[in-house]
């Protein structure tokens, strides 16, 4: 009996660490990609954000399945956000096309690093109410491989964008930190209910997705990340025009009663 206590507890443990060990491989994909870009390795760095954004998705999903979540797990998934998805890609950019403005390069970095942080800092706050089926502002994650997945895109051109991305990549990171720290809604994919309805519909999409990415991968991933980085504006929008008519349709019976109030 005693036996069996002890090697569930162990299992428990093991249960608890493998989030952890998945947190430590994105922080550890996004300081190589620091390195990277300090190397001036561009695409490498660019590929290591995206690597650890997929591992950043797998620790999440993997503390959920297991029922390992802790509060020490959302603190070090935070601490280790900050650096892959903020610093990492702030440096990229940086070194890669805002090195030349100097004083206002670095400080467009900063301003992506610190709207990364307050984005972060505030989906702890609000994960357990406002955000469960939607994102409230960028995710720090999609503003990070927004970033890559230009950088890739500008590769698989053979960097013909010559000084062209010093022109996009200040616009561009300024426009990511704003949305990072706005009210614009993004949709969460932590809700997987509709490919668990249609699992072979879903497998054939997965499959399709993924032959798609690895024909061009510079190309898909450059089309998806600047999708997903533009659809907050554009789905508030639409909701927001949801909800105009709504109201417009139900002033008129109010107003029946006319000036004295009685119909």
């Amino acid at each position: 009996m005693n036996y069996m206590k002890k090697k569930k507890g162990k299992t428990r443990k093991g249960m608890y660490l493998l989030p952890n060990f998945l947190t430590s491989l994105s922080l550890l994909c996004g300081f190589y990609a620091i390195i990277a870009s300090m190397d001036r390795r561009f695409t490498y760095a660019a590929i290591a954000i995206f690597i650890s954004a997929i591992f950043d998705m797998l620790d999440g999903r993997v503390a959920r399945m297991t029922r390992s979540t802790s509060r020490f797990g959302v603190e070090y998934d935070s601490l280790s956000d900050v650096i892959a998805f903020g610093v990492a890609p702030a440096v990229l950019a940086y070194t890669w096309a805002l090195k030349s403005y100097g004083k206002f390069g670095w400080l467009a970095a900063f301003l992506f690093v610190a709207c990364g942080a307050l984005r972060l800092a505030r989906f702890n706050i609000q994960v357990d109410t406002v955000q469960k089926k939607h994102f409230l502002g960028l995710p720090i994650p999609a503003g990070a491989t927004t970033i890559a997945g230009i950088v890739l895109f500008s590769s698989w051109m053979g960097y013909g964008m010559g000084g062209l991305k010093t022109i996009i990549m200040p616009i561009v990171i300024y426009c990511l930190a704003l949305l990072m720290v706005s009210k614009f809604q993004y949709i969460s994919f932590k809700d997987m209910g509709f490919l668990r309805a249609r699992p072979f519909m879903s497998t054939v999409g997965v499959i399709v997705a993924l032959v798609i990415i690895l024909t061009e991968y510079q190309i898909s991933l450059f089309v998806a990340t600047s999708a997903y980085a533009i659809s907050g504006p554009i789905y508030s929008l639409i909701l927001h025009f949801r909800k105009e008519p709504a109201q417009d349709a139900i002033r008129p019976r109010e107003n029946q009663a006319g000036p004295g109030g009685r119909q």
